[in-house]
């Protein structure tokens, strides 16, 4: 029989791991929203960082009534970006998504993603997956400008939240 403060005591527990903030889990797919104001003079991504899991689904989807959107990797093949995702992994390109249109990807290989909405890219519409626990030392240069392919404008590196403040998050909303 269990007593009534050991029932309090495991009650108390899993509130307390529920308040607390959290990395989505495994299996379940991630919703990034592409979101602007109503005139359209500012335009995200919500959240702009994450961590998740190898083998997880992100899903984004355009909640902007005024404005197409891309959910785009920094990557040669894509319009010679520069590479900021990791060595190996596939590159993504959505395409122009209409209003309430979505476009999904299976991220499976450790390491940082950066990614951009191709119109919105010099408005600073950028976002960060972290994928797994990553070799940090290989992640470290994404902080300064990746060699290779049309430079990341100012403004969006600017934008990109750190990796250690979305591995100790997990979520990153925007601001």
């Amino acid at each position: 029989m269990i007593s009534r403060r050991h029932f309090l005591r495991i009650g108390g527990g899993l509130l307390a791991g529920l308040a607390g903030p959290r990395s989505p889990l495994a299996g379940e797919p991630v919703e990034i929203r592409m979101q602007g104001n109503t005139d359209g003079s500012h335009v995200w991504f919500d959240p702009i960082g994450l961590r998740i899991e190898p083998g997880q689904t992100i899903r984004w989807v355009n909640l902007d009534s005024g404005n197409s959107h891309t959910a785009t990797a920094y990557h040669p093949e894509n319009f010679e970006r520069p590479l900021r995702i990791p060595e190996g992994a596939e590159p993504w390109n959505s395409d122009y998504l209409l209003p309430n249109e979505t476009f999904s990807v299976t991220l499976t290989v450790e390491g940082v993603y950066d990614f951009f909405c191709v119109p919105h890219e010099h408005a600073g519409m950028v976002g960060r997956i972290v994928v797994g626990r990553p070799d940090r030392s290989r992640s470290s240069s994404l902080s300064a400008q990746a060699a290779g392919g049309e430079p990341v404008p100012e403004i969006a590196l600017r934008a990109f939240p750190s990796i250690d403040e979305i591995m100790r998050r997990g979520i990153i909303k925007r601001v």
